[in-house]
C-alpha cells in the first residue's frame, strides 16, 4: 500500500462523507471562521443538493448546507469544472434557500441570512484575485449616498446595514494558489488546492483537518471509493477542457491546446499530491513518467 502518512483527503470528498459528522464540524467551522473573520459555530446540517439536475452535475460538484447558532445559513459548494453560467447558479442556489427556509405564513422579516461560499477549481470570470466577496448595497444615483436602515429596523432585525439582510457571496478561485503563507485564509486556500497541511499551519480548522482528514485513517474500501472519485474528477476536468473549454467556445483552437497542456500539468500535480500512483497519473493525463517526476 502507498505511503499515506501526511496525505489528506480532498475537501470536496470530505464534504460528501466526513464533514457531515458532528464530530468533524470543527474543520468546517474553522474554514468559515477564517473566511468570514468571525467565530462561526455550526448548529446542524440541513438538506442540501436540491438543485443538482443530473448525474454529471452530482459528480461535477458537491455542496453542503449548514446552520450556525444564530440561524444563519451557509451554502458551501465545490465546483470542479468550468461552467460559464456559474454566477447564475450561485444566484439560483441562494434564491431557493430564501424561499425554502421560511415557514409558510411568516412575514418577510423572518427571511434567513444566507452566505454562499463557492470553492471553484476553474478560472471563473475575468479577475486576478484569489478570493472575491459580493454583497448587496443601495446607493443614490445622484449623490452616491449609501441607503441605511432606520434605527427601528436595526433594532428589529438586529443588524447594522441593509447588506446584512441580503445573501452574501464568497468565491475562492483556488486552482492556481500554490504558495504557503502565514495568512490564515491563504493557508486554507493552499490546502484546498494542494491537499497539503504544513506543520506550521495556524489557521482555524487546519489542525482538525490534519487529524480528521488523513488518508491513513480510511479503510481499504473507503480508499478505493476515494480514488474512484479522484479518477472521476480527472476525467471530468479533461472533458471540460476538450469539449467545453472557453477557447473552443470562442473558436480559439490554439487556446484549447495551450489550456489542455497546462490543465494536464495541474491535474497531474494534484493527483501526485493526493498520493495516486504514477501509472494512474500517466493514464489520465498523458504525461510521461519523467514529466511527472519533475512535478
Amino acid at each position: 500500500m502507498e505511503d499515506l502518512v501526511n496525505k489528506y483527503i480532498r475537501f470536496d470528498w470530505a464534504m460528501k462523507r466526513l464533514l457531515r459528522d458532528k464530530a468533524n464540524f470543527g474543520v468546517l467551522e474553522g474554514f468559515l471562521t477564517t473566511l468570514l473573520n468571525e467565530e462561526i459555530k455550526i448548529n446542524k446540517l440541513l438538506e442540501s443538493e436540491s438543485n443538482q439536475e443530473d448525474e454529471f452535475d452530482k459528480q461535477n460538484r458537491v455542496d453542503l448546507l449548514a446552520e450556525n447558532d444564530k440561524g444563519e445559513l451557509f451554502l458551501v459548494e465545490v465546483q470542479n469544472n468550468s461552467e460559464y453560467a456559474y454566477f447564475q447558479r450561485m444566484l439560483f442556489g441562494t434564491s431557493k434557500l430564501v424561499t425554502e427556509y421560511i415557514n409558510r405564513g411568516k412575514g418577510y422579516g423572518f427571511i434567513r441570512k444566507i452566505y454562499s461560499v463557492n470553492i471553484v477549481y476553474f478560472n471563473l470570470g475575468n479577475g486576478t484575485d484569489v478570493v472575491y466577496h459580493g454583497k448587496t448595497e443601495f446607493r443614490g444615483i445622484h449623490n452616491g449616498e449609501l441607503l441605511n436602515l432606520s434605527p427601528f429596523q436595526k433594532q428589529k432585525f438586529n443588524v447594522d446595514s441593509v447588506s446584512d439582510l441580503y445573501p452574501e457571496y464568497y468565491i475562492l478561485k483556488v486552482n492556481d494558489f500554490n504558495k504557503w503563507s502565514k495568512v490564515p485564509l491563504e493557508q486554507w486556500i493552499y490546502f484546498l488546492n494542494t491537499g497539503n497541511i504544513p506543520a506550521d499551519a495556524t489557521a482555524p480548522g487546519l489542525s482538525e483537518a490534519r487529524e480528521k482528514l488523513q488518508l491513513v485513517r480510511m479503510s481499504k474500501a473507503e480508499l478505493n471509493a476515494y480514488y474512484h472519485h479522484l479518477d472521476n474528477v480527472v476525467i471530468l476536468r479533461d472533458n471540460i477542457v476538450t469539449a467545453r473549454g472557453e477557447g473552443r467556445l470562442e473558436g480559439r483552437a490554439e487556446g484549447i491546446n495551450i489550456g489542455t497542456e497546462q490543465t494536464k500539468t495541474d491535474i497531474a500535480r494534484q493527483m501526485k499530491s493526493d498520493g495516486m500512483s504514477v501509472s494512474t497519473i500517466m493514464k489520465y493525463t498523458g504525461l510521461t513518467e519523467e514529466e511527472i517526476g519533475k512535478l
